[in-house]
């Protein structure tokens, strides 16, 4: 929604929005764009002479704010659609789908066409650093959008991605996710389907060929030409161990090899799929590979936060049991047997249903402390992970005292890894302070 509101003011418009938690970085960049954010959601934020509401997918029946639009007939319209027709209709759009990896490959691929001198149209689910925005319109014709699977509005019950009628889609992965409002993995590859529907036999759908899912979703039904990534057509020969440097293989032929700062098996094929992409949009890999080599990350995506007394700080979005573990995987590949002290905060509404409790023991197994944060109203109890995790793990219900904790325990040359899709109540900085102290 934020980087929908940057894209309607660098359209001309007139942009005002409110929400109970903005923080950064999206926070920041909205008011250095001079959009106006009211804090809560009131009829009264709600001008009478508005062109269109653009409604985001957390508001629901019975809001005050929601009946009143509805009772004076306010013009209102959700984010993705407003998006496929004001902003997507005449471009070739690049939409980069799946359960993890959308914003980082996202932001690579964009990345990508922006150093061929393409200028691409953006909107990315975070903020990448070789950009400072999340959103942008770019020049004609390409644009890269982060496509996402969840519901599109209270009115509109389809998976977002379906208003986005991509010419090259990436399909990262498929798993369980969102269990507030998809019952089963089944009808998730039923909203899978219903995108690939939207893709022309023109375009081009890379896929990971390593994901049983996908396959499944394929099956399906299938009208566009197929180019598979982590196996398949598109390969990576590690030459270092913890993915920092590899050589890419099209159907056998080298391509060029990667060197770069980011880390971790997931970010090998996260790049191989926006190379694929690329190279659909007229990027030669060689560009592609070159381009990678510049690439700076993504805020909250293993984001080093600050370094004090030899301890490093790194924040990031992971909150499903499988991105944990790729996350921390990859840490560990980077340091070796260095001390991993890790932080979670269960925020995603899956995870506060309980629907990962049974994966999430394992999946923070690479560290070599785990603190966990029991917010008030979780809903469950998270002592039943931490005894599964054994002697390293630790329950915390004040993020104060976990700041205190984890300080404590941490030594010169060791990493604090924290995870949340939310603010963790600012827990970075208490961090970095206790430190310093």
């Amino acid at each position: 929604m934020g980087g929908i509101a940057l894209l309607a003011r660098e359209k001309g418009h007139q942009v005002t929005g409110s929400d109970t938690n903005v923080y950064p970085p999206m926070s920041t960049m909205l008011a250095e764009q001079g959009v106006d954010i009211m804090h809560g959601y009131q009829p009264q934020d709600l001008p009478e002479d508005a062109d269109a509401i653009v409604v985001g997918n957390v508001m629901k029946r019975g809001l005050e704010v929601v009946e009143h639009m509805l009772d004076r007939n306010l013009p209102y319209i959700s984010g993705p659609q407003w998006l496929g027709e004001n902003i997507l209709r005449e471009r070739w759009v690049l939409a980069v789908a799946g359960t993890h990896g959308k914003t980082t490959t996202a932001s690579m691929l964009a990345w990508i066409l922006e150093y061929a001198g393409l200028k691409p149209g953006f909107l990315i689910g975070g903020v990448p650093e070789n950009f400072g925005v999340s959103a942008r319109l770019g020049d004609a014709p390409f644009f890269v959008v982060e496509a996402d699977e969840y519901d599109t509005a209270f009115f509109d019950k389809r998976s977002k991605f379906v208003h986005y009628h991509p010419r090259t889609v990436i399909l990262n992965n498929l798993e369980y996710d969102h269990a507030d409002i998809f019952p089963d993995v089944q009808a998730i590859k039923t909203q899978f389907h219903h995108l690939m529907r939207t893709v022309p036999g023109s375009g081009l759908a890379v896929v990971n060929a390593q994901d049983a899912n996908l396959r499944d979703t394929l099956a399906m039904g299938c009208w566009t030409p197929v180019e598979t990534f982590a196996d398949g057509d598109w390969k990576a020969e590690y030459l270092r161990a913890d993915g920092s440097e590899f050589r890419v293989f099209f159907q056998g032929v080298e391509q060029g090899v990667v060197r770069w700062d980011s880390l971790g098996e997931h970010n090998v094929n996260n790049a191989l799929a926006a190379v694929a992409a690329a190279r659909h949009a007229g990027v030669p890999s060689v560009h592609a590979i070159a381009a990678l080599a510049e690439f700076q990350g993504v805020k909250r995506r293993m984001q080093v936060r600050g370094t004090v007394r030899d301890v490093t700080v790194y924040d990031d979005f992971a909150h499903h049991p499988t991105a944990i573990t790729t996350t921390l995987a990859g840490l560990r590949a980077k340091v070796g047997n260095a001390k991993i002290i890790t932080l979670l905060e269960p925020r995603s509404n899956t995870m506060r249903m309980g629907t990962h409790k049974a994966q999430l023991a394992a999946s923070l197994q690479a560290a070599d402390a785990v603190f966990l944060y029991q917010p008030q109203g979780l809903g469950w109890d998270l002592a039943d992970v931490v005894a599964d995790i054994g002697a390293k793990g630790h329950l915390l219900h004040d993020i104060d005292d976990l700041a205190v904790q984890a300080t404590r325990l941490a030594q010169a040359g060791d990493h604090i890894l924290v995870m949340s899709n939310g603010g963790f109540g600012g827990i970075h900085d208490k961090l970095l302070a206790k430190l310093a102290d």
